[in-house]
């Protein structure tokens, strides 16, 4: 799968495009807008955009992508808080967007729901899975309810199945960055706790979780 990365701070360009090598992409990374537009059309599966870079930002990057590439996933990655470019990227057609700082390996879990790379099904027990694709969970064939911070969350446990999932892992991926609590860290652990089979979710004391399939 071949990825279209800008992004003009140099260092974080580099260490986003090695990860993604890692994971086995091809990448093509650019620190300047003008030269990222002019490879658009090279067969490209996904795009990773910068807003502010040099010469061409990167929200008139993405109309240029969706007026020749309607469907091709797009993610927004910048340090903005401007809602209303935000908004602008969205209305044009962005898939997702991740405010910096942000987990590389947060990145990649998005690539992959947008892509379709993952096996839609897990398994979590004999009466349990979870379909990666809907992001919903099933018990028994039936629908369990969820809401968007309790799929997220239980999104990430099955990505880093058996790995610690520390704290500020869960706050970046399911409050997207925002600011939260402790507190609400653990309520909203203990709410998914309830809707799992037991055993699930082992909690290490004072750094985080892990999620074992049974």
């Amino acid at each position: 799968m071949k990825i279209l990365l800008l992004e003009d701070n140099k260092r974080l360009n580099s260490t986003i495009a090695k990860k993604l090598r890692i994971e086995g992409f091809e990448v093509d990374s650019f620190d300047d807008g003008l030269k990222a537009l002019e490879a658009v059309g090279s067969g490209y599966n996904c795009y990773i955009l910068d807003i502010n870079v040099p010469n061409i930002n990167g929200v008139d990057i993405l109309k240029n992508i969706r007026d020749y590439f309607p469907q091709v996933p797009i993610i927004i990655i910048s340090s903005t808080i401007e809602l209303e470019i935000i908004k602008d990227a969205y209305d044009l057609g962005c898939d997702d967007y991740i405010k910096k700082p942000f987990f590389i390996d947060e990145l990649i879990i998005k690539i992959k729901k947008l892509c379709n790379i993952d096996k839609n099904i897990i398994k979590i027990d004999k009466d349990f899975y979870f379909d990666t694709k809907e992001s919903s969970l099933y018990k028994d064939g039936n629908l369990v309810d969820l809401s968007k911070k309790e799929k997220a969350l239980l999104e990430i446990f099955i990505n880093y199945s058996g790995k610690l999932v520390t704290y500020e892992r869960i706050q970046s991926f399911v409050w997207e960055g925002e600011l939260t609590t402790l507190d609400s860290i653990r309520a909203l652990v203990k709410r998914v706790r309830k809707k799992l089979p037991k055993e699930c979710i082992k909690t290490e004391i004072n750094k985080g979780y892990r999620f074992f399939v049974m």
